[in-house]
Order: C-alpha cells, then structure tokens, then sequence
C-alpha cells in the first residue's frame, strides 16, 4: 500500500470506532468513550428518489405512520446486509455522528465492524465495501461471538474453554472460545425477529387480532418468558380485528406468549446442544465449571437462562449489559489489537498501525 501524508495526517486525529450492525439495532463504540450510539437500525426513505429523510429512532418512530411516499425498513436482515445503499447511507449517518466531537471535520475513522460467524464471502465484502463507502480509513471485521466474548469479559485466552451464546434481533451465534481461536460455532437465523413473528401468529391465529412488529415486541419485552414465571403477567393489546376490521384491545397473558415463543426458543436450545456434543470431553469439563454466557439483547427474555440451564445441565449466566457486548469487545480490540488480532476476520492492512498482517 503506497504511503499517503493525507491518511496519515488524519490518522493521527480520527477515531477507532466498534459498530454492532445489527439487525434490530445498530450500537457505536468510540476508543476512550464508549458507547456513543444505541439506535434502531431502521431507515426512512422517499420511494422515488430512495434518499434516506429519516434514521435511526426518529425513523422508527415512523414505522406505520409514514405517508404513502415515504417507505420504513431496515437495511439489514438475518444479520446480513439486504439493501447495501441504504446501509451504505445508515453507516454514514453513525460515523458522522460518532465524529462529531473529533478535530478532523471529515471522518476518516478505524473501523471494527460485528459479522455474524455465518457470513458468507460475499455478505463479508458487502459489509467491508459499506464501511469504506461510508467514511472508514481502514475497516476490520470480527465474528459477533468472539466480540461478545471480549465485551463480556471473558478469558478469551485461556487454556480452559468458554461458551457465549449471542442472541440478537436476526441471529444467533453460539461460539466456544478457548486460547485464542474458536473451538466450536453456530450461527443460527433464529432470534428476536423470529419471537416478534411467533407473536403476531399467535395472537391473529387464536383472536383475529392483527397487530404490528412494535407491538409485538413490547409484548415480548413487557410479558414474554421461557420459562414459568413466580407471578405471570397480563398486558393489554391493541391491533385490527381481521374479521370488523376496526380497531379492538385484548388482555394476553405471559404463559400464552411463552406457548407462542417456545419453538424458537428450542430451536435455540437444540443448537446449543448441537455445539455442546461436537465439543472436547476437556472441553465441556470446562463448561461444568464456567457455564454458558447469555450476550445480546434477546438474551434477556425473561427465564431463558433458567430454561436453557434446566434443558442443558449446565449453569447459564447472562452478561453484565449483555445488548452492548459486542461493541464493547469491539472497542476492547483496538485497546489491544496484538493480543485480539487472531480474532479478526479480512484484516485490510493498516500501515500506520503496529499491526502488520
């Protein structure tokens, strides 16, 4: 790579930010300040031009709301990026915002973006080529698990084995972690979307009530559970009777939304399994001591630790702050890019750093 004073000069004052691209939410962690940006990863576009009017919060404010010529969506899906312009422009938007407080007037950041383990070549390029197009001087991939892992403390370089299991709003990443490199991965397309879904098929099968993702989700948050509650919940829901087709309100229950969860919540648990039997004896010895960590925002569904140890036989712990592990452990890398350096994935070679791939 030729040497090139510009770069280097606005190397010396940018940024190194960590980015969780995440379906559901989009999280920016700046080296010495932390997380900066916790926001949906929802985009407002005008339909004819396809130009960004809204993103972020104040785009999903929006969802179901916007008028006919303006279109809600989200840029990513599965963990994946599905619309690469507009996630081009999502990521723009979030560096900006980062920079903000930065000398230099034109980003030109280190970047560490979250992938899920399961992406392909061509869903890794498409990430990289974002980051670039958005700002980055020099962009860095790293799996979401190994990420997790690191935000959450955990001995990554330990010669004793630990689990994370990094559910999201698109997926699931279930990774054990041992001196360094990963033993055993699992990247499932099964996560907090798929509650979100379970929920409205639910409540349309069994009251002809048709109601919205953002409702959905509250209901998930407010009264969802895998596992049996000491006092069980009641919520009331708003949505469209599909047989009048006028608006109507209903009381649900928690152990209604735990029957209407529960497949997804096994997919969850069968793949964990799956890790856990592919995994060393020494291994799992390990395991018996340490247990598994819950990272990611929809690990905090009420009892799905508690369902999860009951179905494995092994304790389950949930992350300190478990929705901001990954940008964390992206932040963490660039405090300490020798030691976390086998972890990242299509390094593009940074000259002005010690690191020298």
């Amino acid at each position: 790579m030729a040497f090139n004073p510009i770069n280097w000069l606005l190397g010396l004052f940018s940024l190194d930010i960590g980015i969780d691209l995440g379906t559901a939410n989009t999280l920016v962690n700046v080296r010495g300040k932390g997380i900066v940006i916790n926001e949906p990863s929802w985009v407002a576009i005008d339909k004819r031009t396809r130009i960004p009017v809204a993103i972020g919060a104040q785009a999903k404010a929006m969802v179901g709301r916007a008028p006919i010529n303006i279109v809600t969506l989200r840029p990513l899906r599965d963990g994946v990026i599905s619309e690469y312009d507009i996630t081009q422009a999502m990521l723009e938007y979030f560096i900006g915002k980062a920079h903000q407080q930065s000398i230099v007037p034109l980003p030109r950041p280190r970047v560490i973006v979250g992938i899920p383990s399961g992406a392909t070549e061509v869903e890794k390029r498409a990430v990289y080529d974002a980051a670039m197009s958005a700002g980055a001087r020099v962009a860095y991939m790293v799996h979401e698990p190994a990420a997790a892992a690191i935000g959450a403390g955990l001995p990554t370089h330990d010669v004793t084995g630990n689990m994370i299991v990094d559910i999201g709003g698109g997926t699931t990443e279930v990774a054990i972690i041992s001196m360094g490199g990963v033993v055993v991965s699992r990247s499932l397309r099964v996560a907090g979307d798929e509650l979100d879904q379970e929920i409205i098929e639910y409540i349309r099968s069994k009251y002809n009530l048709f109601i919205g993702e953002q409702m959905a989700e509250r209901v998930k948050i407010n009264i969802g559970s895998a596992f049996p509650l000491k006092e069980e919940k009641i919520m009331e829901v708003r949505g469209r009777n599909l047989i009048s087709g006028l608006p109507e309100s209903i009381e649900i229950s928690s152990v209604e939304i735990r029957e209407a969860i529960s497949s997804s919540v096994q997919v969850i648990s069968e793949t964990i399994r799956d890790a856990l039997d592919e995994s060393p004896p020494e291994i799992l010895a390990d395991l018996m001591d340490n247990g598994i960590c819950l990272a990611g925002g929809s690990s905090q569904l009420l009892g799905l630790a508690d369902r999860l140890a009951s179905e494995l036989k092994v304790r389950v712990w949930v992350a300190k702050d478990p929705m901001t592990c990954v940008a964390r452990g992206c932040g963490l890398i660039f405090d300490n890019m020798d030691l976390y350096s086998s972890f990242l994935v299509g390094i593009e070679r940074d000259p002005y750093s010690k690191i020298n791939p």
